[in-house]
């Protein structure tokens, strides 16, 4: 088996079951013990994974999207409308999943787009909404953060070309690159970057440095920021850096 391969194995079965041990890996692969913990060590190293004695573990689904929603409510709502105030009649959107992104779809209600989308929170926000085009991403429901996933959604999301995406994180680090907490939402993600000739990162203040261990991309890849956070850190200056623009909702 290729190693690229076997690493892949090794995070499929980390989003299966959360946690996995060197020694079942060596003998589901048939490599040695230092093969594994090679494999173990370069993927953490990559923020894939969290290396622990023994094995390695991924962090398990955040809290439910109905118990996220309410917090910090109306510091989501003035950065929806900031972030939707980007967005041009005519333009073709990817909204990803997340709290935050969700009410960025509220403010484009009425507005004359098109709007892709794997996240029921979104389609919830715009299925009454005529003027609105909405296309939805097939994949598997993800119950808890009201999300669709997986191979099918990849696949979509490679066929589409979009002018502007909007994307969530959990975190964002001191060098400016995104976390996320679910190893299974991480592809889709990235899916959602290759798709869109422009990506705006929205996230309130609790962000920086929020939480999460799977890296998303870095602040390269982030055209626009949209944040309350009103001081300046270490992320927001590595973000400029990267030449992303930062806008404060």
């Amino acid at each position: 088996m290729l190693r690229t391969t076997r690493r892949a194995s090794i995070i499929a079965a980390l989003q299966t079951s959360g946690e996995v041990s060197v020694q079942d890996l060596a003998d589901q692969f048939g490599v040695s013990l230092s093969t594994i913990r090679r494999d173990l060590n370069d993927l953490g190293r990559e923020g894939l994974l969290q290396r622990v004695r023994g094995g390695g573990s991924i962090d398990p689904d955040p809290a439910p999207f109905h118990q996220i929603a309410p917090t910090h409510a109306k510091e989501k709502d003035r950065l929806g409308q900031r972030a939707a105030e980007l967005v041009h009649d005519g333009d073709v959107i990817i909204c990803d999943i997340g709290t935050t992104v969700a009410q960025v779809a509220r403010h484009l209600r009425g507005r004359r787009v098109t709007v892709i989308t794997a996240s029921l929170a979104v389609i919830d926000a715009l299925r009454d909404s005529p003027e609105t085009e909405l296309i939805v991403l097939g994949g598997v429901f993800r119950p808890s953060y009201l999300s669709l996933v997986g191979a099918l959604t990849e696949s979509a999301l490679s066929q589409i070309t979009a002018d502007i995406a909007f994307l969530g994180a959990s975190g964002v680090r001191s060098d400016g690159s995104l976390l996320d907490s679910t190893g299974i939402e991480v592809p889709v993600k990235r899916a959602i970057l290759r798709a869109a000739e422009r990506s705006v990162l929205v996230v309130a203040d609790d962000k920086f440095p929020g939480t999460g261990l799977l890296a998303v991309c870095g602040p390269e890849s982030i055209g626009t920021v949209v944040t309350s956070r009103h001081d300046s850190n270490e992320a927001l200056d590595a973000l400029r850096r990267a030449g992303s623009e930062v806008l404060i909702g």
